[in-house]
């Protein structure tokens, strides 16, 4: 290591050869600071660094508190008394459910493939789930379907059975 430091500061180095290693020396500083600003401009580190002393500190996982937030609002919406209120609770929890099958890697470009990839050792109530999805699409792909408290009730704790066995943190 030494002899190579010796060689770089070297003064035998002179004409052509001292402007070659200027330039060579300048191009890689330039390479190594734009390296270190891409990384501080990404969210690499972010992910590598602050979410790990963020559940370190809190004892629980990361993104929790947002789940258990949007958890809240969907339950809050089932007391408004409004269908279109109900719908949007069912649209929200189906899109909760989602995002955690994708974090853990379960693959589909939709819910409905997700489940269908799904089996009953991982999900035990995988057929209520589809059928809270069925639900789900009536409700996209239908204007005039009505959704009653009670039926809303009913596929907000499918939702919730299956987001538990999936160990996802909600504020119940």
């Amino acid at each position: 290591m030494e002899k190579s430091i010796k060689f770089i500061v070297s003064p035998n180095f002179t004409g052509p050869l001292l402007i070659l290693k200027i330039i060579f020396i300048s191009f890689s500083l330039v390479l190594f600071l734009w390296l270190i600003f891409l990384l501080i401009r990404t969210s690499w580190l972010k992910f590598l660094f602050l979410e790990d002393i963020a559940e370190f500190l809190t004892y629980r996982p990361y993104g929790v508190r947002k789940i258990e937030r949007a958890w809240r609002k969907i339950k809050a919406s089932l007391e408004t008394g409004l269908e279109s209120e109900y719908k949007l609770a069912v649209l929200e929890a189906d899109n909760i459910l989602d995002d955690i099958l994708k974090r853990m890697g379960f693959t589909g470009e939709t819910l409905g493939e997700k489940l269908r990839n799904l089996t009953a050792a991982i999900l035990p109530n995988i057929e209520e789930v589809k059928q809270a999805h069925q639900i789900r699409n009536n409700i996209i792909h239908d204007p005039a379907y009505k959704l009653s408290l009670e039926e809303a009730k009913k596929v907000l704790e499918i939702y919730e059975k299956a987001l538990t066995d999936l160990q996802a943190p909600l504020a119940v």
